[in-house]
């Protein structure tokens, strides 16, 4: 996540996996509900506007939708645990392989054969 994104509350990040539908979420109130399938929703404009009053779930939910590994993320942040890179550590991504064997973009390069890179 960019550091202008905002901070995803594991609580929210919960409720947006199960608004996909994804092991690790669970249910939100009806508000909440309908906030985030309002988000899944939206067009490009109305998710701008909705991310001024709720820019965490609007951020979780677009990383649920355009994120490659987006629900890892959030699966991540549900449990409190970082995905990060097996070989360099790096904790922005995106990840290849994961959530069992992450490895960073520049990481999952296959090397030249010629060892140069």
């Amino acid at each position: 996540m960019s550091t202008n994104s905002p901070t995803i509350p594991p609580e929210t990040a919960r409720h947006v996996l199960w608004t996909f539908a994804c092991d690790g979420g669970y249910q939100p109130g009806s508000f909440t509900q309908k906030l985030l399938e309002l988000l899944a929703a939206a067009d490009v404009v109305n998710t701008a506007k909705l991310a001024l009053a709720f820019p965490a779930e609007a951020e979780a939910v677009r990383m649920a939708k355009d994120d490659r590994d987006g629900i890892a993320k959030l699966t991540a942040i549900a449990t409190g645990q970082a995905i990060r890179c097996v070989r360099c550590g790096d904790e922005d991504g995106p990840f290849a392989g994961a959530p069992r064997q992450p490895l960073c973009e520049p990481c999952a390069q296959p090397m030249p054969l010629d060892g140069v890179a």
